[in-house]
């Protein structure tokens, strides 16, 4: 009488060629999921976070950001001090402007700074609730936009351009976009330009009406990104999870082979039987 062979143990699966490949695998896909997690967790903690009131601090823009470039997080709301003279014909109005709460509308004009290649920075000049005053307010600078000044202000980046809505002109626009702008500015051959916006003090007493853009210090920001440290657990549970599925894919095919062992004795047993 033959004897009947013994199932095999999960362990003695789990110890076969095949599924110690399968477990290197698994290892090398942990590693990579434990490196992105650790790379999260790494942007998760500013280090060097910037020091409280520090955008508060009138700089030079050259010094803050370039033509081109974004603005990045920390320096958002930054003031920042620029020299140059404003573009006659190119002061536009910009709709759906907040200021202290109220709907309105800003005066907006192309500031060509003193540079050794042309460089322009759009520049938030003043704010009015009424559509007529901001026009007419417009209208006014771009016949006699002044000379060459200084101007201080807040540094704020691109809101992104949109469509004009619906019916509206296609001088409609309801976003502060600098490369909105552009579009419409005068003398824009191998211009440089700014990203990012100025939003100018209350300096120069403001014309037809208009009154300073309310501009507050943005808010001190945590040096801890949460959102980072989730995806960090995230890519950890994935590494777990890696591991579990090795373990469970052997865990199956120690329970298929244990299954049709037994059915095959079963088999022969009711064989001999008969």
């Amino acid at each position: 009488m033959t004897a009947e062979p013994f199932p095999p143990t999960l362990r003695e699966v789990m110890l076969r060629p095949w599924w110690l490949g399968m477990l290197v695998f698994a290892l090398v896909v942990a590693a990579v999921f434990a490196w992105l997690g650790q790379w999260q967790l790494g942007r998760a903690i500013d280090t060097s976070p910037p020091a409280p009131g520090a955008t508060e601090q009138v700089r030079p823009i050259a010094d803050v950001t370039a033509p081109g470039a974004y603005l990045p997080e920390p320096l958002v709301g930054q003031r920042v001090e620029v020299a140059g003279s404003f573009v006659p014909g190119d002061f536009l109005v910009v709709s759906s402007r907040f200021n202290d709460g109220q709907q309105g509308y800003w005066v907006t004009g192309q500031l060509r700074i003193d540079a050794a290649t042309p460089t322009s920075l759009a520049v938030a000049v003043g704010w009015s609730a009424d559509r007529a005053v901001a026009d007419a307010a417009a209208s006014t600078l771009n016949a006699d936009p002044g000379g060459a000044l200084t101007l201080t202000g807040r540094l704020i980046a691109d809101e992104g351009p949109v469509a004009p809505p619906r019916g509206a002109a296609d001088t409609e626009m309801t976003r502060m976009s600098p490369a909105a702008l552009l579009s419409w500015w005068h003398d824009t051959d191998e211009l440089a330009v700014y990203r990012s916006y100025l939003v100018a003090d209350a300096g120069e007493p403001l014309v037809g009406g208009l009154v300073a853009i309310d501009s507050p210090a943005p808010a001190e920001g945590s040096s801890v990104n949460w959102l980072n440290i989730f995806y960090a657990v995230e890519w950890a549970i994935f590494a777990g999870f890696a591991f579990y599925m090795w373990y469970r894919l052997a865990r199956d095919a120690w329970e298929k082979e244990v299954e049709a062992l037994e059915e095959a004795q079963a088999a022969g047993a009711a064989a001999h039987a008969d």
